[in-house]
């Protein structure tokens, strides 16, 4: 299986970079024994519109272009389920044992993800009830990737 971030906005250069490339690395080397055949991460630009919901729709159209035909879609989104990373690794491995050839992980912008795909989305998560910084949501959302992975491996990384 193939996973991906599709995400708005970029990474400059500087701490939060050099900690996503650290899990990103992490997760490609764990997932390739797993069956994760690939990481990807795609960075959309914001949109410049000077309302949210055109933001929003462009933003969306951006990430639509994106998403390969029967990919699973998870939404990053703060009204979403707050998920154990034993949770979070048990629907990973799931989707890849049933043969998902992409799992898809959006993240929107200042204003979020359109409504649309967060409808299209099997499943929704969210960092807590706190409002993060899309630029942190990724590090974090890396990080619970190579965690799901260790999980799956049965590797100590991950001690609950």
């Amino acid at each position: 299986m193939r996973v991906a971030v599709i995400a708005v906005g970029r990474l400059k250069q500087g701490p939060e970079r050099e900690l996503a490339d650290r899990y990103f690395e992490r997760f490609d080397e764990a997932g390739r024994k797993l069956g994760f055949r690939e990481l990807s991460i795609h960075e959309i630009p914001e949109s410049r519109a000077r309302d949210a919901a055109t933001r929003m729709t462009e933003e969306a159209a951006a990430i639509s272009a994106h998403i390969p035909d029967k990919s699973i879609l998870v939404a990053m989104d703060e009204r979403g389920q707050n998920l154990e990373s034993t949770v979070f690794a048990r629907h990973l491995g799931r989707w890849r044992d049933e043969g998902a050839g992409h799992t898809i992980f959006m993240i929107g912008g200042a204003d979020g993800l359109s409504p649309e795909l967060r409808r299209k989305a099997k499943l929704a998560i969210a960092f807590g009830s706190a409002t993060w910084p899309h630029q942190m949501v990724r590090v974090m959302l890396l990080e619970q990737l190579y965690r799901a992975a260790t999980i799956l491996a049965g590797h100590p990384y991950h001690r609950a």
